[in-house]
C-alpha cells in the first residue's frame, strides 16, 4: 500500500521548530562540557546554540526563534538552576529580538556577520544586565571585555550561520527538484 502524506505548511513548521530546538539544547549541553578557559570570564562560552536561533529567524520566523530561546533557558533551568535560565533567557530574547530586526532590515554592507555580532553583544548585555540584579552593578566591569569577546564569538556564529544557511538552501534545492 502506498501511502501519501501531505505536509501541512503549519505541521512543516511546528516540526522544524521542534529539530532546531533539539539542536539547540544539544549544542548547549555539548557547549557546557568544554571546561572553562582560564584568564577568560567564568561560564563565557562561545554561544554555538545562537546559531540555531539565527537558522530559526531566517528559515522560520520570529516565534519559532524565541521558541529556541524559550527551550534553551527551560534546559538551562533544569541543568544549571533558576539564575542560569534567568540569564540564559534575558540574554536570549534581547540578542534575537535585535537580530530578527537586523535580518528584517539587511542591507548589503550589514550581513551574518554583523548578525552574530550584534546578537552577541546584546546577549552579553542582557545577561549583565539581569546579573546586576543577582549580584550587583559590579558585573558592568566585565562590560568592557564582553564587548571584545562579542566581536569574537558573534563573528563565530555569524560564519557558521552563513555556511549552514547556504548549505541547508542547497540541500532543499535538490531535494524539490
Amino acid at each position: 500500500m502506498n501511502v501519501q502524506w501531505k505536509i501541512t505548511p503549519r505541521v512543516r513548521t511546528l516540526t522544524l521548530t521542534a529539530v532546531m530546538c533539539a539542536v539547540a539544547i544539544a549544542l548547549s549541553f555539548l557547549e557546557g562540557l568544554i571546561p572553562d578557559l582560564p584568564m577568560v570570564i567564568p561560564g563565557m562560552k562561545l554561544g554555538l546554540s545562537n546559531v540555531v536561533v539565527m537558522l530559526s529567524l531566517e528559515m522560520l520566523s520570529l516565534p519559532c526563534g524565541m521558541c529556541v530561546v524559550l527551550f534553551k533557558a527551560s534546559f538551562a533551568l533544569f541543568m544549571r538552576g533558576g539564575v542560569a535560565a534567568v540569564l540564559s533567557l534575558c540574554g536570549g530574547v534581547l540578542s534575537t529580538l535585535v537580530m530578527y530586526l537586523l535580518l528584517k532590515c539587511r542591507k548589503p554592507f550589514f550581513g551574518y556577520l554583523g548578525v552574530g555580532i550584534a546578537g552577541a553583544f546584546m546577549h552579553n548585555l542582557g545577561q549583565l544586565c539581569a546579573a546586576f540584579f543577582f549580584v550587583s552593578d559590579a558585573v558592568f566591569a566585565y562590560f568592557p571585555v564582553l564587548c571584545g569577546l562579542s566581536v569574537l564569538t558573534g563573528a563565530v556564529t555569524g560564519l557558521a550561520n552563513h555556511i549552514l544557511l547556504n548549505t541547508l538552501m542547497k540541500i532543499m534545492k535538490n531535494h524539490n527538484n
